[in-house]
């Protein structure tokens, strides 16, 4: 027998096994791999080794309350899916965060789908896999071991209670009666509640929602259905999309105007006429040249009942005034109203647990609206920026947005840094990141936030948020709350209903230098008016968090005749 044969023999075999294995790769994996991962069937039908699945870690409330954890599977499940959830299904408690916490589906869908998680499961991916730090380490040991992975516990600053009380009220309708043109129906939009002394987000609503735990099941039918939703439920609303902001954004030019020196609260506007006045009722000309343009007489919002001229600023501010507050912005200035708006981080990215689309308030290009990037910022012309102050013009912002302004005049003029993350643990409990309450400025005095206060307290109690529709002042409700209205016109003919805003903070007395304890910031698309659509939502949740969560004893009643004696309204002669 000739051995080199039989080895020549062999050798030639192994060579031709090992090509054909090697083209059968290379058709696999390079030929057909397209087809091969784009095909559910095929994909949703892999599955994995019980000791490489990984348990990922579990998400909690502030209290600890359960909010996310992975739960077993069996892999021969009715489900013909299961054998994608790689042993372990996500299951969420409360579908009211969904667009917050988001989903998981399974590391099978990750592998090749970049919808595979989304929100606080995806931005943390990570730790939840337990892939970082010394639980990444630990899980390296385990995989050699044949144990599974364990990852990471998430505890947000989210406090449940807070939650479930937003979610119960915000799709009431605000009452308005057939055929009222100034309240829509509504399930669209967004709440924040915010401790403006530490920064930490108590709730977040964001409407419509979606059903996280059949898109954990891998109902990828339903996954797609979620994606191409004209109504986007996927969406945060609170961080992922801006709105034209209407009157609340008169809170930053009256801080801008007050802060800077240029007005005070007394400031009087005059109705005589007079150029070297600013006037309470237009016509009024801002800019020169090309740069000018007339204000008014449509805008004013004092003249149905302002019987006695000059009124002052803090006037025009209860009462939402367009014509004041453009003349308020011009005479503040670009420079200085921009100055102000950055130390805000308007058209920056504010620093968050979970990416902030960014907030403009100069000309932008359409496709550049409202990007998770700064975009490159373009000059302000006057007229632009005396529309800008009273919240139309080219102002585009997030609710978040509008929580920094809201928590820096509760918080004496000092702006936290907005938290959602309140801790995480490894699997033995040991602490990995804490929560520490984060100064990001002082972006205006303690004496301009306790004036803004006592102005937005001017607002409920006497102006544009003390309507009887609105429900938001005493005695509809005793809880002292303050605030600003909005109404976001969002076309030029007015047949689109308005973006509907409330920014408000509570419990807060005139002139006390009270800090108030919560702020809320409420915004429904398409509302209409502001203080309409959210005053009774609003009634509702102060309400029901002061009772049942914090059980505050109710502020002393207000003096009834607060709004004469400071002249925030007048006698009719």
């Amino acid at each position: 027998m000739n051995i080199r044969n039989s080895i020549r023999r062999l050798s030639l075999l192994f060579i031709i096994l090992f090509i054909a294995i090697s083209g059968g790769l290379i058709y696999w994996q390079v030929v057909v791999a397209q087809q091969v991962t784009s095909n559910p069937t095929v994909t949703l039908g892999r599955s994995c080794q019980p000791d490489s699945a990984p348990k990922r870690g579990r998400i909690f409330d502030r209290n600890g309350v359960l909010l996310a954890e992975s739960v077993p599977v069996a892999v021969k499940s009715t489900n013909p899916n299961a054998g994608n959830l790689c042993v372990y299904q996500r299951k969420y408690f409360y579908p009211s965060l969904a667009p917050l916490i988001g989903w998981y589906t399974s590391p099978i869908i990750c592998s090749y789908s970049p919808y595979c998680s989304s929100g606080v499961e995806k931005q943390f991916n990570d730790y939840l896999t337990g892939t970082v730090g010394i639980t990444g380490l630990n899980n390296t040991v385990n995989r050699v071991l044949h144990v599974p992975p364990v990852g990471d516990d998430i505890y947000l600053t989210i406090d449940v209670r807070i939650q479930n009380i937003v979610d119960k009220y915000f799709n009431e309708e605000a009452p308005h009666a057939p055929g009222d043109t100034s309240v829509f129906t509504t399930h669209t939009g967004s709440v924040i509640v915010t401790d403006p002394h530490t920064g930490e987000i108590l709730a977040m609503e964001s409407q419509p929602t979606f059903d996280p735990n059949r898109i954990a099941s891998g109902d990828v039918q339903y996954l797609q259905q979620v994606l191409s939703d004209p109504g986007q439920p996927y969406l945060n609303r609170a961080i992922d999309d801006c709105y034209v902001p209407g009157s609340t954004y008169k809170t930053l030019t009256l801080m801008a105007a007050l802060d800077s020196g240029k007005l005070n609260l007394s400031s009087p506007f005059y109705n005589d006429g007079n150029p070297n006045h600013m006037q309470a009722i237009g016509p009024v000309h801002l800019g020169e040249g090309n740069d000018k343009e007339t204000f008014g007489p449509v805008g004013n919002n004092i003249d149905y009942y302002t019987y006695n001229y000059p009124v002052t600023l803090a006037y025009g501010f209860s009462h939402s005034d367009n014509i004041i507050f453009a003349q308020v912005g011009a005479y503040t200035g670009v420079n200085t109203w921009l100055n102000y708006n950055h130390a805000f981080y308007v058209n920056q990215e504010i620093p968050f647990d979970l990416p902030v689309k960014v907030s403009t308030v100069t000309p932008q290009p359409q496709r550049g609206l409202c990007q998770y990037t700064p975009p490159q910022e373009t000059p302000l012309s006057v007229k632009q920026l005396a529309e800008n102050a009273f919240g139309q013009g080219v102002d585009f912002v997030t609710p978040l947005q509008m929580s920094l302004f809201d928590d820096a005049a509760a918080n004496n003029g000092q702006l936290m840094r907005p938290t959602l993350i309140s801790k995480i643990v490894d699997p033995s409990q040991s602490v990995l990141r804490s929560f520490n309450p984060t100064v990001l400025g002082n972006p205006i005095s303690q004496t301009t936030a306790t004036q803004l206060r006592d102005a937005m307290y001017g607002v409920v109690s006497c102006g544009s948020g003390s309507l009887t529709r609105v429900q938001l002042s005493y005695p509809y409700s005793p809880w002292s709350v303050i605030g600003k209205t909005g109404t976001g016109q969002v076309d030029s003919t007015g047949t689109t209903p308005a973006q509907s805003w409330f920014i408000t903070a509570a419990p807060y007395q005139y002139q006390s230098g009270q800090e108030p304890r919560l702020t809320i910031v409420a915004m429904k698309e398409h509302g209409g008016e502001g203080a309409y659509a959210n005053g009774p939502m609003l009634r509702d949740i102060y309400n029901d968090i002061f009772t049942q969560v914090y059980k505050l004893t109710q502020p002393t009643p207000p003096d009834p005749n607060f709004c004469f004696n400071t002249g925030l309204l007048q006698q009719k002669p």
